[in-house]
């Protein structure tokens, strides 16, 4: 499978250095991965689906849903509408209510863990099934706020736990900060063909 890089990359590593504010905590984005909705068979928006469908709407709005019926995972939609592209905030490092975030993974996880993998990231910032469809362009509730740390070393390489184009170098993440998660390549994930 042969991507070119659409606008989904650009605003992965845009995200990147920038405030998320959940509900009494706010991380700085460490990691993201991107996916190409429509034309990205690892997106959840590769068919469309009622699950889906937030991603179809405008960008901006936030994706969350449940991975391995665990965890919740948000996701900033980036559009443009119908392309269904969005970007996962995998891990980031806690900026305010450290103590909220402490409550809510635990009184025995690091600093440094708090936010570290997409649903520590959900639960430390609180945010939960309903928050599905928020704009996070209103700084009421769930939104993203200013570049607070300018991202000049970006490391990249292939998203995690994917099975289908595994390979894809769509994750981003701030090089060297001890918040990003471990790369962990899906066990069902096949090597991309190169034509």
């Amino acid at each position: 499978m042969s991507m070119g890089e659409p606008t989904v990359v650009e605003h992965a590593r845009g995200l990147l250095g920038r405030m998320f504010h959940g509900h009494g905590v706010a991380i700085v984005i460490t990691e993201v991965e991107a996916y190409g909705g429509i034309d990205d068979p690892a997106s959840h928006a590769f068919t469309r689906t009622p699950r889906s469908a937030i991603m179809y709407g405008e960008p901006w709005h936030l994706y969350v849903y449940r991975s391995m019926g665990i965890h919740v995972c948000a996701n900033v939609v980036t559009g443009p509408r119908e392309q269904a592209s969005a970007v996962l905030i995998r891990a980031g490092r806690v900026a305010e209510g450290i103590e909220v975030a402490r409550a809510r993974r635990g009184p025995l996880v690091k600093d440094t863990n708090l936010a570290r993998g997409p649903g520590n990231v959900a639960q430390s910032l609180g945010i939960s099934l309903d928050d599905l469809g928020t704009d996070l362009q209103d700084t009421d509730g769930v939104h993203l706020g200013a570049r607070v740390v300018d991202a000049r070393e970006v490391a990249t390489g292939p998203r995690v736990g994917v099975s289908k184009a595994a390979d894809i170098p769509w994750r981003f993440w701030i090089d060297g900060d001890p918040t990003v998660s471990v790369y962990r390549r899906s066990p069902r994930a096949m090597p991309t063909a190169e034509n």
